[in-house]
């Protein structure tokens, strides 16, 4: 049986009447941590609103797979009730429901009242869901709206965006808490998919796999702290450009090594010489 907790299949997605994700293929196991880069406007949020069928979001071509179950047809409810949850980057403002009765329809947590404790979201829980909080407030609501989920898939979209150092670190601790919680001494066996922009993320939460997202299509996948880190030297583009290069010239490498090795041997000399008997 697959192991793949999310797989996407040349998908092309549109947004607005206008094509948007263009031919993408990404596949996630269970247990693992995958992060996605890339400029604003190539389609990253898409991606995730997609995968999650919100409306607005329509699936042109390709096809999605979630917990081995085809996503075609299924509505943003079924897609939660299979096990994913998401946090948004921008999350909507709702008045006249709060945080405290968000929380008990959707909970599915045993010990979230200690997380909202350690998420320092106690005197929100009257106040009506994500109005007039801040950037931070925001981020820690959002991702206490996913911990009471327990989703077997996390959907995160920029949790670093708009926040402090400080937010940054109880957010990370506390989507590393999701991340691990399963049967004791099993290790981790939930997934994420996380869009990060600055890659803060990424000194709190070890992921596995990095993907540079540009011009809605998958343009380099690898590991993600060699990705950050030519990214902020070279850019998107560059970092791509550069360590495509990489593989290139590692390819090269070993293709030519490969070559002399099979021309010594074909070599009547170095037949005659490893022929020989020893004694």
């Amino acid at each position: 049986m697959s192991d793949n907790i999310l797989k996407v299949e040349n998908l092309h997605v549109s947004a607005e009447g206008k094509t948007v994700i263009k031919g993408t293929d990404l596949s996630i196991e269970k247990g693992e941590v995958h992060v996605l880069f890339g400029p604003n406007g190539s389609g990253k949020s898409t991606l995730l609103s997609a995968i999650m069928a919100l409306p607005g979001y329509k699936i042109t071509q390709g096809s999605v797979t979630l917990m081995g179950k085809a996503l075609s047809g299924m509505t943003t409810d079924e897609i939660a009730q299979l096990g994913v949850g998401m946090s948004f980057q921008h999350p909507p403002a709702i008045s006249g429901v709060t945080l405290g009765a968000f929380l008990a329809a959707v909970n599915r947590s045993v010990d979230i009242e200690k997380e909202i404790g350690e998420l320092d979201m106690e005197a929100f829980l009257l106040r009506d869901l994500n109005v007039g909080f801040s950037g931070g407030e925001l981020k820690r609501a959002e991702i206490l709206k996913l911990y009471a989920q327990n989703p077997d898939l996390l959907l995160i979209d920029e949790p670093e965006s708009g926040v402090d150092i400080e937010n940054i670190a109880v957010i990370s601790r506390a989507v590393n808490k999701m991340l691990h919680r399963s049967l004791p001494g099993v290790g981790r066996k939930k997934s994420a998919l996380i869009i990060t922009h600055t890659g803060h993320i990424l000194n709190t939460i070890a992921a596995d796999v990095g993907h540079v997202f540009i011009d809605g299509r998958i343009a380099y996948t690898g590991d993600p702290e060699t990705i950050m880190t030519n990214i902020k030297s070279k850019g998107f583009r560059g970092c791509v450009d550069y360590l495509e290069g990489r593989k290139e010239e590692t390819w090269n490498a070993t293709h030519w090594t490969r070559e002399l090795a099979r021309r010594l041997k074909a070599s009547p000399m170095v037949r005659a010489m490893t022929d020989r008997l020893p004694f």
